[in-house]
């Protein structure tokens, strides 16, 4: 455990790339089930902040069932699976919408892609929502991220978009993820029962003490609780992402970070590219292999990205995504890394310039046979 009182050890406004998780109480007022406009539309101010600092924002939002549960006339505070199922295909559409409106009084276009917990972990659906993660991000969208509620027969439990705001997180590459909570943060027990609770402004590690402090989920339509944030820290903190814990009922909870607020954050020990570089190296099973030119082994060794016509061979029979080792002229191991095409089209595609690859594939795919963030030299 590191418990440091130190003042803003970490800043929103300096992230590169953002993911903001915002829970189902902060969305939905509980009294009535109505959207909490005023609050979203705060929210959204906070947002247009922030790009125009240029940090890149993904939403990660719940409330899809709590928004949508009402207009069924699901007013039973618990509902079967296939009711939960239909409200959040109702919620969706609402949620959606309601984002759309607030953005778009900042010249913010909005993108909504609906995920399960398996499309982060399956590797072609995880390639697959990453690469339109980055395409929205480069064209100025903010995605705003749904669990998909209504297929996802097993992820409607306890705490599902926390972690799943960490798998984005990590997919995405992102440096900092914001968790808004009902809470301020961490604390040695729980603060609604003991008044002499301790804070913890700074976490360095989920140690078995740390995970010791969590509670109960609270009540009402927050599905999360302590547990699943620490698990969602776990996640992050593995792949080089801080992550800060944050009150988010009042109004500008993100600019509020940054104010001062009082929250927890969660230090990684490496960076985003450096945690991806270690998972690549020491994680995977390379299904194939590739052999490059002399051109290529300097343009790698140079930190540049392998370009098919610099490749010579092609072995195995891997998939996009797949890990492949890499080997030099002399049939040297140079490294490791993923393949952005499937064996059999980077047969067809090496030694040939990337502007020839929509005519030799009947797609244009990426320019790199492997990018230099997915690749590891030895």
């Amino acid at each position: 455990m590191s418990a440091k009182p130190v003042a803003l050890p970490a800043r929103v406004a300096d992230a590169r790339r953002l993911v903001v998780k915002i829970g189902s109480a902060l969305l939905i007022d509980g009294a009535n089930g109505h959207l909490r406009r005023a609050w979203l539309d705060a929210l959204a101010d906070d947002v247009a902040a922030l790009r125009a600092h240029g940090v890149e924002v993904v939403l990660v939002s719940s409330g899809a069932i709590a928004a949508g549960r009402l207009h069924l006339g699901l007013t039973r505070p618990v509902l079967k699976l296939e009711e939960k199922q239909a409200a959040a295909a109702t919620g969706q559409i609402r949620l959606a919408h309601a984002y759309q409106e607030t953005l778009a009084q900042h010249g913010i276009t909005v993108a909504q892609l609906l995920l399960t917990l398996a499309d982060t972990e399956a590797r072609r659906r995880h390639l697959n929502a990453r690469n339109t993660l980055d395409t929205l991000l480069r064209l100025g969208a903010v995605p705003v991220i749904n669990e998909n509620d209504t297929v996802a027969t097993d992820e409607i439990r306890f705490g599902d978009n926390d972690r799943l705001a960490a798998r984005v997180a990590q997919m995405s590459g992102a440096d900092t993820l914001v968790l808004l909570s009902d809470i301020d943060g961490l604390y040695d027990s729980d603060p609604r029962s003991n008044p002499d609770a301790r804070f913890l402004p700074v976490v360095e590690e989920i140690t078995p003490e740390i995970e010791a402090m969590a509670g109960e989920a609270p009540p009402g339509y927050s599905s999360g609780g302590m547990v699943t944030k620490l698990e969602a820290a776990k996640i992050a903190l593995g792949a080089g992402c801080r992550m800060v814990i944050a009150r988010g009922s009042a109004m500008h909870a993100l600019g509020a970070i940054d104010d001062g607020a009082r929250v927890t954050w969660f230090l990684p020990s490496v960076e985003p590219r450096a945690a991806r570089k270690r998972w690549i190296a020491g994680a995977l099973k390379a299904g194939g292999a590739i052999t490059v030119d002399a051109g290529a082994l300097k343009a790698l060794r140079d930190g540049k990205s392998l370009l098919p016509a610099g490749v010579t061979a092609v072995e195995g029979a891997f998939q996009r995504g797949d890990a492949v080792l890499v080997r030099g002229p002399d049939g040297r191991r140079l490294g490791v890394g993923l393949s952005a095409y499937a064996a059999a089209d980077a047969r067809r595609i090496m030694g040939h310039k990337s502007g020839e690859i929509e005519t030799r594939l009947g797609y244009r795919g990426r320019d790199e046979m492997i990018h230099r963030d997915d690749l590891v030299l030895d």
